[in-house]
């Protein structure tokens, strides 16, 4: 049987790390590690997972859902109050692209580095 594996955490490039984990911290309550800095920042949960922010150098943001810079990969957060947390989100820095293939069931949205990430209900 293979070991068994995990999660501890997710990363994702972007050009100012400080910025992107301030805006997860204010978008989700997770805690901003208390080390982080100009390269490499993030937000923990209680149980330890973290979604890590780490610089690049000349970092091209995706924009979906344009493949010329895919998404790579994106984050999906359930909600109670999928118009409440919009208005959040967006307060904060987010973008709402126009194209919405979840109907009433999911919204996609940009961080402010262009990361996509979709909202659910919980």
């Amino acid at each position: 049987m293979p070991p068994q594996m995990k999660l501890t955490a997710i990363t994702l490039d972007c050009a100012d790390p400080e910025t992107l984990a301030t805006f997860y911290h204010q978008a989700t309550g997770l805690e901003v590690h208390p080390k982080s800095n100009g390269d490499f920042a993030g937000v923990t949960r209680e149980d330890g997972l973290a979604i890590g922010f780490q610089r690049v150098d000349d970092y091209q943001a995706p924009h979906w859902p344009d493949q010329a810079a895919p998404q790579q990969s994106h984050l999906d957060f359930a909600v109670d109050d999928l118009d409440e947390a919009e208005a959040l989100l967006l307060q904060l820095g987010a973008t709402k692209p126009e194209y919405q293939p979840g109907g009433d069931r999911w919204r996609v949205f940009a961080d402010p580095a262009g990361h996509p990430f979709c909202l659910i209900r919980g």
